[in-house]
């Protein structure tokens, strides 16, 4: 009798045991596992959307598999293959460009695995992903457009600084601009070339802009980001001229160092593109590893700053 009980013990214990094993992996509890494949590190606003991206998911307790692709497309496509064969629940992605995805999207939606899009739209079909979050590029175009006719009463010859050829941003920013400017007869773009998102090319660029035999007629600049407006205000000191006042200055992404550019006068708007991605790509990482449905496209609330805003403390209170 007494070893019947005590075998009947046993075997509860064991129970007990399997029972708290079986809990602890149950999905309610199962840790998050998610891929990311980022563009690189090409300005600072990709910085700081990298950092919001990994300290989200640190808090969160996310098991994040990162991969920066150094500027390379094909390094973000070997990632994510990469990532289907580890089976994580969610991959996420910022497209260099935007095509080229479909083969890719289509192996992920085969393996059964949720893809969000982060930051920059693909051409792809849109039930081969789950969801975009990011900006309306097109709209900060039109943005830094308005604001620019409204700075020059509608008169600018404007010298272009393009973001990397075929990315969303570079492509739906230029047509955002020309649509602005296009109700205005007097604002016309006389020079365009790629900076590729970098301070270095900007400020090349416009070293060869101001090179040229028209480069006097040169009223304003529209750099399509932040850094490559910053390289091209430095190509403009460097040529004798005064940034923000003999040639207007205007861009896109709001980071840190344009506030200090417009708080010293050499900038005169930064149209807002936050990069603060984090929260909400890992909010929709959440929902659609568990099989829910979540708004196809999800815009970020985005400002328009201009020089005459920009104070010590405002700067200070800027998060990127």
């Amino acid at each position: 009798m007494k070893r019947s009980v005590v075998v009947s013990l046993a075997m509860l214990s064991a129970a007990l045991l399997c029972s708290i094993g079986t809990r602890s992996v149950t999905a309610a509890d199962k840790t998050l596992v998610v891929g990311f494949a980022q563009t690189g590190a090409e300005s600072g606003w990709r910085t700081a959307n990298t950092l919001s991206i990994q300290e989200t998911a640190k808090e969160r307790g996310i098991d994040l598999h990162f991969v920066d692709a150094q500027g390379v497309a094909d390094n973000q496509k070997k990632a994510i293959s990469s990532f289907i064969a580890q089976q994580v629940d969610v991959i996420m992605f910022s497209p260099l460009v935007t095509d080229g995805w479909n083969p890719i999207l289509k192996d992920a939606k085969d393996a059964g695995i949720p893809v969000i899009i982060s930051d920059r739209r693909v051409s792809s079909p849109d039930n081969l992903y789950a969801c975009f979050i990011g900006s309306n590029f097109k709209e900060e175009g039109v943005k830094a457009g308005e604001w620019l006719a409204k700075k020059t009463g509608g008169k600018a010859m404007i010298a272009e600084i393009q973001g990397t050829v075929g990315s969303a941003p570079a492509t739906d920013r230029k047509s955002g601009f020309e649509e602005a400017i296009s109700k205005y007869p007097d604002m016309k773009v006389i020079m365009s070339q790629t900076g590729e998102f970098t301070r270095a090319k900007g400020k090349e660029v416009m070293e060869t802009f101001l090179k040229r035999p028209d480069a006097g007629q040169i009223t304003a600049v529209f750099a399509h980001n932040d850094d490559m407006a910053l390289g091209a205000i430095q190509a403009i000191k460097d040529a004798g001229k005064k940034p923000g006042k003999d040639i207007i200055v205007v861009s896109i992404d709001g980071v840190h160092d344009a506030f200090q550019a417009m708080l010293d006068g050499d900038l005169n708007c930064t149209v807002e593109c936050n990069p603060l991605l984090g929260p909400a790509l890992f909010d929709a990482a959440a929902k659609v590893a568990k099989g829910e449905t979540v708004p196809k496209v999800i815009y970020s609330e985005e400002g328009v700053f201009e020089q005459s805003q920009v104070t010590p403390e405002l700067l200070k209170s800027r998060k990127y």
